[in-house]
């Protein structure tokens, strides 16, 4: 799980460093498998507490979480946040996940330098996870 190598790193950083990091970050949100990745998206892969159209996917195959989101192009920061969760967690299994997301927004450093709607719809992203993650659980 590299979401604390990323954390680590954050925390390193001056508040407008951070969002410069998210930004240049935003590039490393994989792209969708070729089966979801043609829109409309179903709605129930919709993240309404996000402003910005966030689509997300959550599997567990064969014990490990794999996720996967689209973000616009247009919006990096919010594209950088939901990449720190995708690339940060991919592999790791459901009970090393859901410790960790229970305390993100504050272990990453990052709630001081989010506006408040950024923090809604990053809560979202992490609430949509835990909820998925708690069904197969």
């Amino acid at each position: 799980m590299r979401i604390h190598d990323f954390i680590a790193e954050l925390d390193e950083l001056q508040p407008d460093e951070k969002l410069h990091w998210l930004v240049e970050f935003a590039n490393e949100l994989p792209d969708l498998s070729p089966g979801r990745g043609t829109a409309p998206f179903p709605d129930n892969c919709r993240v309404q507490e996000c402003q910005t159209a966030v689509h997300l996917w959550v599997d567990v195959i064969a014990g490990k979480v794999h996720l996967e989101a689209d973000v616009p192009q247009k919006s990096p920061t919010v594209r950088g946040l939901v990449a720190l969760i995708v690339c940060g967690l991919e592999g790791a299994t459901v009970d090393e996940i859901l410790p960790v997301l229970d305390d993100l927004i504050a272990n990453s450093g990052l709630a001081p330098v989010l506006g408040m709607t950024r923090q809604q719809g990053f809560r979202g992203v992490i609430a949509r996870i835990k909820q998925q993650l708690f069904l197969v659980k």
